[in-house]
């Protein structure tokens, strides 16, 4: 690469011309995945064919998809989609049905003796529901629901971790149109808070604690401390996980989950609900501004999840499938609580810390249950290779099929890893993209049908239209690097910002106009049709004009020998604007073998003199969230501040930051 052949790039500056080497050395690689038949297609082919033709029409590919479930009336519609991207959109205006008919009952009355979910406490517990005790305890907790006031429309908020009954919760709200929140159990109680003084939550379901890394997390008394500044909160329901009995209640606000239940003995009905109706309301990350609640509709989310769902794992009868994220990510909802039980699948559920109370404790769940198909993070196979393969070694993974994931884009390096140690050295790797407002991972391959690209995100599923654009609007070529832009409505995009439509219209359609959703994400389209989506366009570093992508960069510290995890962010410089600046982890055994100046070295050698970093740190662990992503702004804030100054509630172990900041405070 060199720097006299530049481009004008999305803000206007120049970066080399060539086609960035992760994406220029990456090669197709074939399906290894078996063709079930559950796809309607069998070729490439096939699929780029099915692809044109759902673009052409959106609104008639999405009504063939819905017309495979349940509904309660106004079906068909007399009109597929209405409206547009910045005024808002409809998908079968009229047509009504419920979500938990279609994820629980129907199953319920078809196959009820199968397992619905197993769950694993993180202290070795074990529980179990067939789909027809999942089906019960849903439509009984939906009326305890109501004798507690709630009704339709009505915001339930769920403070829970990963159990059996947040799934009954989260189906129950459905059933009788309550819109659910979910709010991360890892939240602080200012976090917690914030989001129910926005929604107006009228009840709370909680647990009185849970198990994080063998501690008690007290989630009942998280939520004591703030709620005599909640007042709309009429009601908290508290699951008894540790059954401690100093966990305080307050009667009649305060009510245990188990004695509502044995007090429930009535069915409640499932309520016929428009298509586009409210399902709940998920937060973003707000570091630096108000939270957003994102508003998804409860139909239109089950219909693009269980489309997701079936291009991205193929879920079969034979499957045994296990989402590893937190309920409280929407990973968790569109691959288990509605996209999974969408197509009956027997899922795992696993409480605390994948690599808790022993470092392969995701190996021996795999293997204990038979596990096929893994929805995971990229960070949580990045955490394997580091391990390294002798702590496979001793597991029969061989009924593994499939890991698919999403969160941060997967290397090449690691994507070979696992392809050679986990399984029996042929497991199908899919590495999808999306995000909260998209509510799917809409880039993902069709498994079994389109061929892989280590490092890249897939080509764009069915019904997802979308352009990668200059500053101006104008499509890219192959291989050049735009704005990530969507074109056309999906059942799962965001119906809107709670209670905040301004803020809607002005984040999301303001740079490319009301016909264009703008993604804030940067992204190349490689010749094979792949789309790299290559980090936030605020991460796409400007180094003396010249900008860099922190992916490939990350992507080339990853391939030096002993590198387990790397990051890289971009820092002020009075000369060239901003230079790199890298964070590396090593693999077990690689300390003293990898030194600062083979890393930079190795950016040089890759990339180019620009992309040489002011620093490379080698840190004992990086700050991530419970869902594995690694939170560069801290990083950021830590180099450039000495102290963390943002939110850090969401971290999977904030006790991180005080040893990062002493290991940085040495760098300096």
């Amino acid at each position: 690469m060199t720097d006299e052949t530049t481009r004008t790039t999305a803000d206007g500056g120049t970066a080399p011309g060539e086609i960035p080497a992760m994406v220029r050395e990456s090669a197709l690689v074939a399906p290894t995945y078996p063709r079930s038949g559950r796809l309607p297609v069998a070729t490439p082919a096939e699929y780029v064919e099915l692809y044109a033709r759902s673009i052409d029409d959106v609104g008639a590919y999405w009504a063939g998809v819905a017309g495979e479930f349940e509904w309660m009336g106004g079906w068909p519609s007399s009109e597929n989609l209405v409206g547009s991207l910045a005024d808002g959109f409809s998908f079968f205006p009229g047509s009504r049905g419920n979500v938990s008919v279609n994820c629980v009952d129907r199953h319920a009355r078809t196959t009820p003796d199968k397992v619905a979910v197993h769950w694993i406490g993180e202290d070795g517990t074990r529980r179990s529901w067939t789909y027809a005790e999942f089906a019960d305890e849903t439509a009984r907790l939906a009326q305890a629901m109501r004798d507690l006031g709630v009704g339709t429309g009505d915001v339930v908020a769920v403070y829970l971790p990963n159990l059996l009954e947040t799934f009954a919760v989260v189906h129950a709200c459905l059933r009788i149109g309550a819109i659910y929140n979910i709010v991360f159990s890892g939240f602080s109680p200012s976090a917690l808070a914030d989001r129910i003084i926005d929604t107006g939550a009228k009840v709370v379901v909680t647990a009185d604690e849970t198990f994080r890394r063998g501690r008690a997390i007290a989630l009942k008394a998280t939520l004591d401390r703030v709620l005599d500044g909640l007042p709309s909160v009429e009601h908290v329901v508290v699951v008894r996980r540790s059954a401690n009995p100093a966990v305080p209640m307050s009667a009649p606000r305060d009510v245990y989950y188990d004695e509502l239940m044995a007090a429930t003995a009535t069915r409640a009905a499932p309520v016929a609900l428009e298509a586009n109706d409210p399902g709940f309301i998920i937060y973003t990350s707000g570091t630096s501004a108000k939270p957003k609640g994102l508003v998804h509709s409860g139909i239109g989310f089950m219909i693009g999840a269980y489309h997701n769902v079936r291009y991205a794992l193929d879920l079969g009868p034979e499957d045994v499938y296990w989402c590893t994220a937190d309920c409280g990510w929407l990973t968790f909802p569109i691959f288990e609580l509605i996209g999974a039980t969408a197509h009956g699948a027997t899922m795992i559920a696993t409480e605390g810390a994948l690599d808790f109370p022993s470092p392969d404790r995701l190996y021996s769940i795999l293997q204990e249950y038979g596990v096929t198909k893994v929805f995971t993070a990229p960070t949580v196979l990045r955490m394997l290779a580091r391990q390294g393969a002798e702590l496979a070694r001793p597991f029969d993974l061989s009924a593994l099929r499939l890991i698919a994931l999403v969160g941060e884009p997967l290397d090449a390096t690691t994507w070979w890893w696992v392809r050679e140690h986990v399984g029996d050295g042929s497991v199908e790797i899919n590495n999808t993209y999306g995000q909260s407002e998209t509510g799917s991972a809409w880039t993902s391959s069709a498994v079994g049908v389109t061929w892989a690209k280590p490092g890249s995100c897939g080509p764009a599923l069915p019904g997802h239209d979308y352009a990668i654009v200059d500053v101006d609007g104008a499509p890219v070529g192959a291989g050049e690097t735009g704005y990530l832009t969507l074109t056309q409505p999906f059942p799962t995009l965001f119906r809107g910002v709670w209670r905040d439509p301004e803020r809607y219209r002005a984040q999301y359609f303001t740079r490319f106009g009301p016909s264009r959703y703008d993604s804030a994400d940067a992204a190349i389209e490689d010749g094979d049709g792949h789309v790299w989506v290559i980090g936030r366009v605020d991460d796409v570093i400007n180094v003396a004009a010249h900008r860099l992508s922190t992916m490939e960069m990350e992507s080339a510290l990853l391939t030096v020998p002993g590198v387990a995890e790397a990051a890289v962010i971009g820092v002020a410089d009075p000369v060239k604007g901003q230079v790199p600046e890298a964070f590396v982890t090593l693999a077990a055994g690689a300390a003293g073998r990898v030194s600062e100046a083979d890393l930079s070295e190795r950016l040089v050698e890759s990339i180019g003199a620009i992309a040489r970093p002011r620093r490379v740190h080698v840190l004992s662990t990086m700050p991530r969230t419970r869902s594995g992503k690694i939170v560069r702004r801290l990083l950021r804030e830590l180099v450039v501040d000495g102290t963390a100054r943002g939110d850090v509630s969401g971290l999977e172990d904030p006790e991180v930051l005080a040893q990062l900041e002493s290991e940085l405070g040495e760098d300096r």
